[in-house]
């Protein structure tokens, strides 16, 4: 088998065979195929696109380059939750002990944050004492224990996507439906879970920002988890704004917590809401998305998910008092608030925008070096489609310095004003499950 005729044939618009897939994946993985080869096979995908067989195929084969998660031991169905990013994604904190709380085991990989995107990783260790450096067994024990428990990704993780999307990186290829797709659920299968629920985002704030792009990017998703034997659905979901209303990894906890006592933002209510039906059908706990719904909503108004909360925090060395006494928590020593210039209403919130706001305020990360500040960040006051007069907050800036001059400017360029009504954006676009 040659790399040249495996380009030449994907460059004609042929599929590629399960063998031929392999053996680029291996070779380039053990360091036998060379960069250019793999450029040029990686361009050849981006122009020709693969079929639903050669895309599963290609994550198996990124799947089977390193470490894989047994989870066996753990009782039920286990069931995961990916989301593709977004400025003020507190998802994961909420979802994890409200699915946890009718006996559905979620036994979590996470990652750090990079860019104006938040890890869940960085937001738990904002509570004193949570850590996710636990052993294999350790994690397992925790999940049969308590139906919950999250570790940071190991280092072996689908290594192949690693180094694949480096040179993706580099050679233009990133923005490939097949190549994201791939790169995504190979680590999400290697996680080992049995059942996988994404949540792609779109608009100014996410990954994708167009609404087809990323239905094709969920399709595209939910196809290879299925074809790999992992029910796998997604639900798109805007982020042309903010989720919720906080920016910054301790005031994201506190508005987890909020959320988790019944007193959260709407939006990041229902999205919490929709996402856990789904995990709870998946994990057959429920006959369908509103019994499940119903379900949920009853533990998050009776106190269950609060206290399943609790425990999972303690259960990971965390100061479970943080729950009741969210002061506990890091705190900023500065805050101001952006004031209106003008009456009107809210008609745009730029996502990324403000996303980058709170990494000017030290929130996120430039790169996996940057160290961060888990106290700084940005609480919206104003949503899309909301009235605010001249002078009113629209916004609390939470800083270490007293000087964010750049930061307001910044911020203001980011929330439009305007007269008349403004029609607000959907939460969730579209589901896809099959």
């Amino acid at each position: 088998m040659r790399m040249y005729d495996i380009i030449e044939r994907k460059r004609d618009g042929q599929s590629l065979t399960s063998d031929e897939i392999r053996f680029v994946v291996n070779g380039y993985t053990g360091g036998e195929i060379p960069d250019y080869q793999v450029s040029a096979l990686l361009m050849a995908i981006f122009l020709q696109d693969m079929t639903e067989a050669e895309r599963a195929e290609l994550t198996t084969a990124m799947v089977e380059s390193g470490d894989q998660m047994d989870l066996s031991a753990i009782s039920g169905i286990k069931v995961d939750k990916h989301s593709t990013g977004g400025v003020g994604d507190t998802t994961t904190l909420i979802l994890a002990p409200l699915v946890a709380s009718l006996g559905v085991p979620v036994a979590k990989m996470s990652g750090r944050g990079l860019g104006h995107t938040g890890g869940t990783i960085d937001k738990l260790e904002a509570i004193p004492g949570f850590h996710v450096e636990i052993t294999s067994d350790e994690f397992v024990d925790l999940v049969n224990q308590n139906k919950v428990a999250v570790v940071g990704q190991t280092g072996n993780l689908a290594p192949a996507d690693k180094k694949l999307y480096s040179l993706r990186d580099v050679t233009a290829t990133v923005n490939s439906i097949p190549l994201i797709a791939s790169s995504i659920m190979s680590k999400k299968i290697a996680s080992g879970t049995d059942a996988i629920v994404l949540d792609v985002k779109t608009g100014a704030g996410a990954f994708m920002k167009q609404f087809e792009e990323a239905k094709e990017l969920a399709r595209a998703m939910v196809s290879i988890g299925n074809h790999i034997g992992r029910n796998t659905m997604a639900v798109i979901s805007d982020m042309s704004q903010p989720l919720g209303s906080a920016i910054g990894n301790a005031l994201e906890v506190r508005e987890a917590i909020d959320t988790l006592q019944g007193n959260g933002p709407h939006d990041l209510t229902e999205l919490c809401l929709e996402l856990g039906s789904q995990m709870v059908v998946l994990a057959r706990k429920a006959d369908t998305l509103d019994e499940a719904k119903e379900r949920l909503t009853e533990n998050l108004n009776n106190g269950k998910a609060f206290d399943h909360f609790k425990r999972f925090l303690a259960s990971q060395g965390g100061d479970a008092r943080v729950a009741d006494h969210p002061e506990l928590l890091p705190q900023s020593p500065c805050t101001f608030e952006l004031l209106a210039k003008e009456s009107g209403v809210v008609s745009k919130i730029v996502a990324d925008n403000i996303g980058s706001a709170a990494m000017m305020l030290g929130a996120g990360r430039a790169t996996k070096e940057s160290k961060i500040d888990l106290s700084v960040g940005v609480v919206l006051h104003k949503k899309i489609g909301d009235a605010v007069n001249q002078g009113e907050p629209l916004l609390t800036i939470h800083a270490s310095t007293t000087t964010v001059d750049r930061v307001k400017e910044k911020l203001y360029e980011s929330i439009i004003i305007a007269d008349g009504v403004v029609d607000t954006p959907p939460l969730i676009y579209d589901t896809i499950t099959e």
